[in-house]
């Protein structure tokens, strides 16, 4: 399906296509995603990927692949490929969802899972991007430093849960956008999965005043938007606040 979703959208005009996290796969159990993780050298979406980024002359960010970095242990990667398929970039999701919710669901990913240590920046044809993958966006000061570093869209791809999605999926977004100045693309899984869960959808693409742009809703499916890179610099010279942050022993506040 993925791959019909992509050429859909190339073909409807597309030349920036992105997928939520875990693009290809989304387990329940530690063991069934030992099993059908593979490590990135043998990996078969990757070619895949390169070959349709390609063929079809476009960016693609896949969302996050599982990939096997040992034979206990995962991580969870963003690949961003150019449109003669190079891989112009890769991300390991830095924050791991280590929570129990609300209603009594548990999530442990650092029990499988080995965080990413830096940020990533990407250099587009269609601007300066700053990647990060789901649970990131609650972590406000990654994307001011990507603000500030430069980035002008914000790739969030998630598979947020639905009592987190509704409660939050949409003021988080909105906020990382605001508060930046800056374009957030954010490719979220929909509808459930194995062991039952259920994520939120609501793909989303918001312009750095906060006002949504496209949402995709429940359904799968792909939105589409024009980003326009002189919006973020009127946005950010009528709202300077990259210019105004405080450094106080050290610490950015």
């Amino acid at each position: 399906m993925i791959e019909a979703l992509i050429r859909k959208a190339a073909g409807a005009g597309a030349g920036f296509i992105t997928t939520p996290e875990n693009s290809c796969y989304l387990g329940a159990q530690s063991d069934d995603k030992i099993k059908a993780a593979f490590y990135e050298h043998d990996h078969p979406a990757l070619p895949l990927f390169k070959n349709l980024a390609h063929e079809l002359g476009v960016y693609i960010s896949i969302g996050s692949l599982t990939i096997k970095i040992s034979e206990t242990r995962l991580t969870n990667r963003l690949y961003l490929f150019n449109p003669v398929g190079e891989i112009l970039a890769q991300y390991d999701k830095i924050h791991l969802f280590d929570v129990t919710l609300p209603n009594g669901d548990v999530y442990r990913e650092s029990d499988l899972y080995d965080a990413g240590t830096r940020m990533v920046m990407a250099d587009t044809a269609h601007g300066k991007i700053g990647l990060s993958i789901c649970y990131d966006v609650r972590f406000p000061t990654l994307y001011r430093h990507y603000a500030i570093a430069g980035a002008e869209i914000l790739f969030i791809p998630a598979a947020f849960t639905v009592p987190t999605g509704e409660a939050h999926w949409h003021i988080l977004m909105r906020a990382r956008a605001i508060e930046n100045g800056c374009y957030v693309v954010a490719a979220a899984q929909t509808g459930t999965h194995a062991g039952g869960r259920k994520t939120y959808g609501h793909s989303l693409i918001i312009d750095p005043w906060g006002r949504v742009l496209a949402d995709a809703g429940t359904e799968v499916g792909f939105i589409m938007a024009d980003i326009d890179l002189k919006l973020v610099h009127e946005t950010r010279a009528q709202i300077p606040s990259l210019k105004h942050d405080k450094i106080i022993e050290g610490q950015m506040v």
